[in-house]
């Protein structure tokens, strides 16, 4: 599993020119899944996301989490993580999970936020054509990977 995260002022992400999920503070999780993600590795990833010190305490200093501030996440799917660019000019998707177990852990992920975000949880819509729109803050933006296998 792969996330690219970020801390926002505020995210939304549309389909169709709807708004289908918007939070406020919080994370913003860009999320993949390679075929040998189970459920361990989504608990700890959603985990690892809520605990990460990475809001600003009363000095500036990174030392509050998701859990702290009493944060939203909006989790968005995108299989273009594991875009592998290092040969030719067309990325291979090899390493990511095919659409339907992706949907599957993709579901699951989002199942297992709601009972550690503090705040709201929102999501995309998966295989959906998106446009997310963010106030990245900071700005904060770290990838966090995952080996399926080794959770």
């Amino acid at each position: 599993m792969r996330v690219v995260l970020q801390r926002v002022r505020h995210a939304k992400v549309t389909v169709d020119g709807q708004v289908v999920g918007e939070i406020g503070r919080g994370l913003l999780l860009l999320v993949a899944f390679a075929d040998g993600d189970n459920d361990a590795t989504l608990a700890w990833m959603a985990q690892k996301c809520a605990d990460l010190r990475i809001f600003p305490d009363d000095a500036g200093k990174m030392n509050r989490s998701l859990l702290d501030v009493g944060g939203d996440v909006l989790a968005v799917s995108q299989f273009t993580l594991y875009g592998d660019c290092r040969k030719g000019r067309r990325p291979s998707f090899i390493g990511s999970a095919p659409p339907q177990r992706a949907e599957a852990l993709y579901d699951r992920f989002l199942a297992e936020l709601p009972r550690i975000v503090p705040g709201q949880v929102a999501s995309g819509r998966f295989g959906a054509e998106m446009k997310v729109e963010l106030l990245n803050d900071g700005p904060v933006t770290l990838i966090l990977d995952r080996d399926g296998e080794a959770a």
